[in-house]
């Protein structure tokens, strides 16, 4: 398992000594839209418990999409976090870590792409 893992690293090493352009290129692309996912993270999540997609319940037992404000806000980064912490979730702050992943993982994913095509 360790010199796996020690072949992994080393492969990586490589590639990225190799196209140092391209590294640069898909490592700003990920922390970009990673960074502005975070920024985002409130409006995505309140856009996406209005418009119904979490189709959960909020810790206080109303849905979400009926609630506004704050507490539409609160409620819909909760569920994206797998529920309220009292309710054994990862609550508001694991909602905005998982939707800047999305954002991190996209970014990573299309910058990969592009740095595919670059020759």
């Amino acid at each position: 398992m360790a010199s796996t893992t020690v072949d992994v690293v080393s492969d990586v090493a490589d590639v990225i000594i190799e196209n140092p352009g391209k590294t640069a290129l898909v490592i700003g692309g990920t922390v970009a839209t990673g960074g502005l996912a975070f920024v985002a993270a409130p409006a995505i999540a309140t856009v996406a418990g209005a418009a119904g997609v979490l189709g959960t319940t909020a810790t206080t037992g109303a849905t979400i999409s009926t609630l506004t404000g704050a507490a539409l806000t609160n409620a819909s980064l909760a569920a994206f976090g797998g529920g309220a912490l009292a309710a054994g979730g990862a609550g508001m702050a694991g909602g905005t870590a998982v939707i800047a992943g999305a954002g991190a993982a996209t970014g990573a994913g299309l910058s990969t792409v592009v740095a595919k095509k670059i020759d």
